[in-house]
């Protein structure tokens, strides 16, 4: 008997830290003390591991047994810290010699009768385990597939703690290999394959009936991940053409999928035999919302809504519906593409990068500006002027969707179920998307910007140029419309995105001019009411 030292880990926001479980088991007192800067979840695996070793057929003598689980400086919660302290325990007893747990990293939860339960986070955990070149893993065996994902990993998925002993004293090797065999053709086959064909009938912008302003507004916010803002009255499509937005987003690398994959690993929201999320996340968010369940948080810090939108898009509907102090806190993430988390035990960081779609009505009855509106100048000026400037400036593009005509919805009606189906298809705006992100991803290939939504200020300097034509519209148009610095330099970027999708190196007119319409928001609503 003696000290033995099995490696394990804790994760903390998206950051993962290695933690050793010690386990010293010697003469004493029978008493079971576990030490470490633990949070209660933890404290409590105690009771757990020792009726599991019990159940599982294993010896556990009634001697004093020190658990300590080291660096002490790191809070260490949740209950993945039971096999290894199992495992541990058996190492001191010397059940298990301690040469045959080197190199390996162990997590898992316990149940009285020894078997080992899913826990999440493992997918960022085998990640940091291979950059520490620990190239061994034992997780419970739902999160097999998961762990899978990290090429170059030996992972031993087990159900039980009795299974863990006998692979790690290596009675089962041999079987071990077959389902390693068998785990890795199953990750090719199926996890690392393109977006899965779904049987059924997919939402399309064919859909659609009429709104080609706005949905021309859509293609050029998706073709440079800019952030939308949709105002309508109700009934004009709004809802329906931003859940039609993931059908003309780009597809996924595996490097954004495995990023996207970890978050929600993390927060224990992703299938244990298709882990890979292999589409764009879109996050519809209702306007009860809290400002900790939209930005993350909480004692024990995890991502909110705009986390699992990374990648993605993030859609608020009935915008002035959701309470100020909400929408103001989404001001510093546009900006930075990322948001930290203090608490006194440490500072987290979660990635943000989502473009942001919003819809709303322009007034309480829907029915501003069409000579049909019953609101009162105070109901208006109290209904938009929940929205601050600062939030407005932040974004890019704001479209008005009309009432739809009946000779549209008619003429669409009469064409269901026919070729000859009016409107362009998802696939077909894809296309033109999926084309101008290339375009982006050759201008930006040495700076690692990602596309024209994120470009820097000299960056604008250096791929918005203007000729002298242009530079007196933009000129014009700042002076009449009270543009900020923030909507001048967003105006350039979205021209520049139109410039991409026309397939020119050069901003023209044309290109500006459109970029300039969608800034009208202020001048049509809120000019002469706030």
């Amino acid at each position: 008997m003696g000290v033995s030292t099995v490696q394990s880990a804790a994760v903390f926001g998206l950051r993962v830290e290695l933690v050793n479980v010690e386990a010293d088991v010697g003469n004493g007192l029978p008493a079971f003390h576990m030490v470490g800067y633990l949070s209660s979840e933890v404290k409590e695996a105690g009771e757990r591991v020792r009726t599991a070793i019990r159940n599982s057929g294993l010896e556990f003598p009634a001697k004093k047994t020190v658990i300590n689980l080291s660096p002490a400086t790191i809070r260490k919660r949740g209950a993945a810290f039971d096999l290894p302290i199992a495992i541990a325990i058996l190492t001191s007893l010397g059940t298990i010699a301690q040469e045959d747990t080197k190199g390996l990293l162990i997590l898992g939860e316990l149940g009285l009768d020894g078997a080992v339960h899913k826990v999440p986070g493992v997918l960022p955990v085998v990640m940091e385990a291979k950059k520490q070149e620990i190239c061994r893993c034992m997780i419970p065996l739902e999160n097999e597939q998961e762990a899978r994902l990290v090429d170059g990993m030996e992972v031993t998925g087990v159900q039980t703690l009795k299974e863990a002993f006998e692979w790690i004293k290596g009675t089962k090797k041999k079987r071990l290999s077959q389902q390693k065999k068998k785990g890795m053709e199953v990750s090719k086959g199926k996890v690392y394959g393109e977006e899965r064909e779904c049987a059924e009938e997919k939402p399309d912008f064919q859909d659609i009936c009429g709104q080609n302003a706005v949905k021309r507004a859509v293609e050029v916010a998706v073709a440079g991940g800019h952030n939308l803002l949709m105002v309508g009255p109700p009934g004009s499509g709004k809802t329906m053409i931003a859940k039609r937005i993931p059908t003309i987003l780009p597809p996924l690398t595996l490097e954004e999928s495995l990023e996207i994959t970890k978050i929600y690993s993390i927060v224990g929201q992703i299938d244990g035999q298709e882990p890979l999320i292999r589409t764009r996340p879109f996050r519809s968010v209702h306007h009860t919302v809290t400002k900790t369940a939209l930005t993350g948080g909480g004692l024990i810090p995890s991502p909110g809504e705009i986390t699992l939108a990374h990648g993605g898009v993030l859609f608020l509907d009935e915008l002035p519906e959701f309470r100020k102090p909400v929408l103001e806190v989404l001001r510093q993430p546009l900006e930075e593409r990322k948001i930290w988390i203090s608490r006194t035990h440490g500072t987290y960081l979660f990635p943000a990068n989502f473009m942001l779609v919003c819809a709303m009505n322009p007034c309480p009855c829907g029915e501003f500006g069409s000579g049909n509106c019953t609101c009162t100048p105070g109901q208006v000026r109290g209904y938009l002027g929940k929205l601050s400037q600062p939030f407005l400036d932040r974004m890019d593009l704001c479209v008005e969707a009309p009432k739809v005509t009946y000779a549209a919805l008619k003429g669409k009606m009469s064409g269901r179920k026919t070729a000859e189906r009016k409107g362009e298809t998802s696939a077909q705006i894809r296309q033109r998307v999926c084309a101008a992100r290339e375009i982006q991803n050759r201008r930006f290939s040495d700076s690692g910007t990602g596309f024209n939504a994120m470009m820097s200020i000299r960056e604008v300097e250096q791929y918005c140029k203007l000729g002298d034509k242009e530079e007196a519209l933009i000129q014009m148009a700042y002076e009449r419309l009270g543009l900020t610095a923030r909507s001048y330099h967003k105006i350039l970027k979205v021209a520049r995105t139109i410039a991409d999708l026309a397939g020119s190196e050069k901003i023209e007119s044309m290109h500006l001019a459109e970029a300039i319409g969608y800034r009208s928001f202020d001048q049509k609503y809120r000019g002469g009411i706030l």
